[in-house]
Parts: C-alpha cells; structure tokens; sequence
C-alpha cells in the first residue's frame, strides 16, 4: 500500500525534514504536503528547501475542519504526522483517518503530557521532577491530547547535572532515530 502522509508541526520542522529525507528511497512513501497553524513557523521555509508545498491553517480553520480535510482529500493523503504540532486535531480529523494520525510526545507519557505540555516545557518539567529518564513517546491521536494508544517508546538517562537542555538534546536525538523507523513499520 502507498502511503501519502501530510505532516503538521507549529515549530521549526526539524522532524518533518527528519522524516522526509529518511523516506527518500522508499517508493511506497511520499509526503506531498506540509500543514501548520503558524504562519512564519520555519517549517515553511523546510518544505521549500525539500519542494514540498506548505500550508497555513488558523485554530479557527482546526476547529471546524472541513478545509483542511478538503485539502487532505485534494492531496490524496492517506496518513497524517504530527511531529511538534501543537493543536488538538479535531474529531473530524479522527473520524476520517481512524488510527492513521500518529504523534510524537518529548517524554515518557503518561508523564508530562497533556494540554500545554510541549517542548523545553516537558524538559523542564522532566528536569524539575528529579527524573532519572525521559524519552519520547510515539501515539495514535484520539480525542485527548497525549491519550492515544501508545505504539512505541524510547527512554534515555536522565543525569542529575542534566538541564533542560541536555535533556531537549538526549530526545531529540531519539526522535530523529525512531520516528522515521516506527513510520516504517506500522505503515510499510
């Protein structure tokens, strides 16, 4: 089967590029769309480098849902990717690509997850709560953030001299490793 995944980020992009590059061998995968919900996020400015067409949707665009999911049908998405997007995917989303919606979280969940539990604020909660690991967390989307059934988890020390940087680094470094794969092997 092909798979045509749309992938949404808020931020910089950099697992999406990720991903991107890691797939360009593989006929069955392509990725003609990039969606955020922030304007002048940098992920733009990825997706031209990788001559993948961007979009920009408002919150307001997510909530009612009915464009984006036209423009999903449009691209003939069969898949979507949320790798740091930061908006609750809306039911609609859900309803027309059931278990086909797959998030990346920067910790271990059920810890640290939840509504405005993203990036350096994870890692500092991490860092806060005297954690000795954290890791990253690979979920299908439900209707909850970070409630989805977990497919994948990978751990990494967490030292008591970590900041919250060190620790941004130590996860990072397992997403752009396991994303890619775990992809792979659930929809290969």
């Amino acid at each position: 089967m092909d798979c045509k995944i749309a992938l949404f980020a808020s931020g910089s992009g950099s697992n999406a590029e990720n991903i991107i590059k890691h797939f360009l061998s593989y006929p069955n995968f392509s990725f003609p769309l990039i969606i955020s919900n922030k304007r002048d996020a940098y992920v733009h400015q990825r997706a031209k480098m990788l001559d993948v067409p961007s979009l920009f949707f408002g919150k307001d665009d997510f909530l009612e849902g009915t464009e984006i999911l036209n423009v999903l049908q449009k691209y003939e998405i069969s898949h979507i990717v949320l790798g740091g997007f930061l908006l609750k995917i809306p039911q609609s989303l859900i309803d027309a690509f059931p278990e086909r919606i797959i998030n990346i979280h920067p910790a271990l969940l059920p810890k640290f997850g939840g509504k405005g539990m993203y990036g350096d604020k994870v890692h500092q909660a991490v860092v806060d709560a005297k954690e000795t690991e954290s890791g990253i967390t690979i979920h299908y989307v439900n209707a909850n953030y970070d409630e989805g059934n977990i497919i994948f988890q990978a751990k990494c020390k967490i030292l008591p001299t970590d900041t919250a940087e060190d620790v941004a680094n130590k996860v990072h470094a397992l997403e752009y490793e396991y994303f890619p794969k775990i992809i792979e092997k659930i929809w290969g």
